[in-house]
């Protein structure tokens, strides 16, 4: 069973974050924001015209969480494909002063890197425009990218490996196959953001992060109450499929779900003034990820990472967690 935990020990969790090693296997897009005014309707068409005032580009999808990881004083070391373009090159310089490592970014003539532009005004957001190839990767790809990965795990045997997908096709089954067997030969804890599309195909892993949507989608189950005997039952399928060690499903507002073959609980959000929950699953598997690899500790693993999803919530667009936020909070309410 759980045992309470006192402020001395979050900090020692928190101190001890800077000593671990992730890797983040995914996809990585760039999020921009163009903010300004609007006063007028086009002549030309029954549309606002925006006055454009700021223009800013972020870390998206697996970078964030990437981002994320770093924020919370882990060192990061990012692994995908992008394009052999301005924004792949954009990308990286961005990680890059972010801390992070991008010695697994790999650069593709067959492909463009993923950018998702959305425009805001009054801090609401009117369109969003996506730029991307969502294609799996070509098998020359694949292959080169599996013995780059395999390669950089086997050399520097990271405390954990992260998977990200965003169905834009570098998670193919065979590159999830291969790092999963491999980090399982080699200790490393893995964790995994699912989409549908591979929802089953990370068999083996640590912890298997879905949300509601994808639950519902992966498994083909309705779901229409929402309660700890369904999502029990959720877990049974989930294991009968994947044969993983921890279960973690976000609930959004209800909060989230944990199952670790002992015991299971649904812990409830906290109370938010919530701005955009854009980003918020990047932050959720990031905390989780690290938190378990310190604790094995499924119950704090929900705890801090559901309180770290609800903060990053209150900001506009995707950002990552504060740490510093996050220590003093989680002494509070935890």
């Amino acid at each position: 069973m759980n045992q309470p935990i006192n402020k001395a020990e979050l900090d020692e969790i928190f101190d001890r974050m800077s000593q671990l090693h992730v890797v983040v296997v995914g996809d990585v897009m760039l999020d921009n924001y163009w903010w300004g005014d609007v006063d007028r309707i086009s002549p030309e068409a029954p549309v606002p015209v925006v006055a454009l005032k700021q223009r800013e580009s972020r870390l998206g999808g697996a970078a964030n969480v990437a981002l994320n990881c770093r924020s919370l004083g882990a060192k990061v070391t990012l692994a995908s494909v992008v394009g052999d373009d301005k924004d792949g090159a954009f990308l990286r310089q961005l990680a890059e002063d972010a801390g992070i490592d991008t010695d697994l970014i790999v650069f593709s003539r067959m492909r463009r890197t993923t950018t998702k532009t959305r425009v805001i005004c009054r801090n609401q957001q009117m369109m969003r425009l996506d730029d991307e190839i969502a294609d799996d990767l070509y098998t020359e790809e694949e292959h080169d990218f599996i013995d780059k990965v395999l390669r950089y795990l086997q050399i520097r045997k990271p405390d954990i490996v992260i998977f990200e997908d965003y169905n834009k096709g570098v998670l193919k089954e065979n590159v999830i196959r291969h790092i999963i067997s491999h980090c399982r030969e080699l200790g490393i804890i893995t964790t995994v953001d699912p989409k549908t599309k591979n929802f089953l195909s990370y068999k083996g892993v640590t912890i298997f992060k879905p949300n509601l949507k994808e639950v519902r989608e992966g498994l083909g189950m309705h779901l229409e109450t929402v309660d700890i005997a369904t999502l029990n039952e959720v877990n049974e399928r989930l294991h009968a499929g994947l044969q993983h060690e921890v279960s973690f499903i976000t609930l959004s507002e209800k909060g989230v779900y944990y199952h670790n073959g002992q015991e299971a609980a649904i812990i409830p959000s906290h109370i938010r003034n919530i701005a955009d929950v854009s980003g918020a699953g990047d932050t959720v598997i990031a905390t989780a990820s690290l938190v378990y690899a310190l604790t094995r500790n499924a119950f704090l693993m929900a705890e801090l990472s559901n309180l770290a999803g609800g903060l990053v919530c209150e900001e506009v667009g995707v950002v990552p967690i504060n740490l510093q936020r996050l220590r003093e909070e989680s002494k509070n309410l935890i």
